[in-house]
């Protein structure tokens, strides 16, 4: 395991220690001093009224579900434990329950589904169905997938209560503050209404986006909000939809979390986005790279720790150019619905196909690519948009 810990410094840089430790527990060793960011300004007056004076940790796990999203913010205050999931894995694993049941979690305070794609409410089901969850907070927008309905039965069958938050809200957690910054309405698209949110920590903030892409940063920018951070998880697995230069520069962070899997089909992150964060001298982690990535806040501090030891190189083949197909043989064969081969209720995951459409698109096998599915009665430009972008489906 491999240890990171950066501290704010009243001149405005950060220093990194760097040694060994454990994921859960260890401390660092062999420190290193490094000055990765020495001109990175931060807004020290913005923050100083929300310094509290012995805060105990915060950790917030990265947590490695491959090309999915999950991402587990633990504290406790005076013996009351919280636990705040935000998105929930993909829906063909449990490694996600696995970890969390590794961890000793029984208890969820609020589980949030950033959007209704598989690879971020993936597990819902099943954490709502085997642990205790007080409140399931989702975007509002519906798909038509499988998982989708799987999860809305699964809260409807529970004892949580459900909100759909707006941009706007604060909402204090014990000593966690979350402010939502999107979606302040739907308009339909699932990664416009993707749920964005500033956790505040002490002097400590992270800023979560789900999956949302260029217009829906840009939105959160023209809201007004104070998006000064220092950790930002990238939109959409570091695809080169999101982190435009402008979120990049009003979050401003000291460290980027991408979540990805490891040769997946999709080319994430894209080397655009991971050379823009570097030359905005950002220091980066991926799942991929160093697996799941805990930071743990004091209200002023952070410490890093990750699973793997690794370093995210820009030159690294698994990123692809912004307009470059990944190629086929790196896929991984959990990433996607082959559409070529996968049974019929498989097939009834993917968003707008049912029963009769399953068996419709069986029929009409083999097709050429995505595109080709417009062959299929009732699946128009619109829904197939859709079936693209929810990123469950391909064809090999």
């Amino acid at each position: 395991m491999y240890t990171y810990v950066l501290k704010r410094l009243a001149v405005f840089s950060i220093i990194i220690l760097v040694g060994c430790g454990q994921v859960d527990q260890g401390q660092p060793s062999d420190d290193v001093e490094i000055d990765i960011n020495a001109d990175h300004e931060y807004k020290e007056e913005d923050h100083a009224e929300r310094v509290e004076e012995g805060l105990e940790p915060l950790k917030v796990h990265f947590i490695d579900v491959g090309q999915a999203d999950a991402t587990l913010f633990e504290y406790s205050v005076d013996g009351e434990e919280y636990r705040i999931l935000f998105d929930a894995g993909h829906w063909m694993e449990e490694d996600l329950l696995h970890y969390l049941q590794a961890n000793d979690i029984e208890h969820i305070d609020i589980m949030v589904g950033s959007h209704p794609h598989s690879d971020h409410i993936g597990q819902m089901d099943l954490i709502l169905e085997t642990m205790d969850v007080s409140e399931v907070w989702m975007s509002g927008d519906v798909t038509t997938s499988q998982t989708f309905l799987r999860v809305i039965e699964a809260v409807e069958a529970s004892d949580a209560d459900y909100h759909e938050p707006r941009a706007g809200e604060v909402y204090d957690v014990g000593p966690l503050e979350i402010e939502i910054l999107n979606p302040d309405q739907l308009t339909g698209d699932v990664h416009e209404g993707s749920i964005g949110a500033m956790f505040t920590y002490g002097d400590t903030r992270f800023v979560l986006t789900g999956d949302a892409e260029k217009q829906t940063e840009e939105a959160m920018i023209k809201r007004g909000y104070d998006l000064d951070a220092d950790v930002l998880k990238l939109g959409h697995h570091g695809s080169s939809t999101s982190t435009i230069p402008a979120f990049l520069q009003a979050v401003n962070p000291a460290i980027a979390i991408i979540s990805a899997g490891e040769d997946n089909q999709y080319g994430h992150p894209h080397r655009e986005v991971v050379e823009r964060v570097a030359d905005a001298k950002v220091e980066m982690y991926a799942t991929f790279v160093h697996g799941t990535i805990v930071v743990e806040s004091d209200g002023e501090t952070l410490q890093i720790r990750t699973e793997r030891e690794g370093y995210m190189d820009p030159s690294n083949q698994q990123l692809t150019e912004i307009d470059e197909e990944p190629l086929e043989e790196q896929a991984v064969e959990s990433d996607c619905i082959n559409i070529n081969e996968a049974t019929i209720e498989l097939l009834q995951e993917i968003n707008h196909i049912g029963e009769e459409r399953a068996e419709t698109l069986i029929e009409l096998r083999p097709f050429e690519s995505m595109e080709d599915l417009i062959r299929i009665n009732g699946i128009g430009d619109g829904r197939l948009a859709d079936i693209i972008n929810e990123g469950i489906a391909c064809v090999r």
